[in-house]
């Protein structure tokens, strides 16, 4: 071998030591994300009726990024111990109409 297929080696070899920690990493973080939701969803089905959680889900449908800011929230409140009684779906609805912004109507006028 040449000089320069020794270097190209070594960079092909590199490279792929970096790719591989690159992979690693990817692997452990989606590992954390999925532990960090699995303990979320554990907290919620402590602190959540079956109905209040069904209605959690499908306001995820119509207000995404708000339902994640809801469930942190409703977290927090738990860890902190504010939490005495589980959350039905009355409870929650009252929490929801606090934070869900209400709806505008237009009215459009013809002269």
């Amino acid at each position: 071998m040449s000089m320069d297929e020794d270097e190209l080696d070594a960079i092909r070899r590199k490279k792929l030591a970096e790719l591989q920690q690159y992979q690693t990493q990817a692997v452990a973080e989606q590992q954390y994300r999925e532990q960090v939701q699995a303990q979320r969803q554990l907290i919620l089905r402590q602190i959540l009726t079956p109905e209040a959680r069904e209605r959690l889900g499908r306001i995820e449908l119509a207000y995404p990024e708000l339902k994640e800011n809801i469930e942190n929230q409703l977290i927090q409140l738990a860890q902190s111990g504010r939490v005495k009684s589980m959350i039905d779906d009355a409870t929650l609805r009252q929490i929801l109409e606090r934070v869900i912004p209400r709806r505008r109507d237009i009215k459009i006028e013809r002269r």
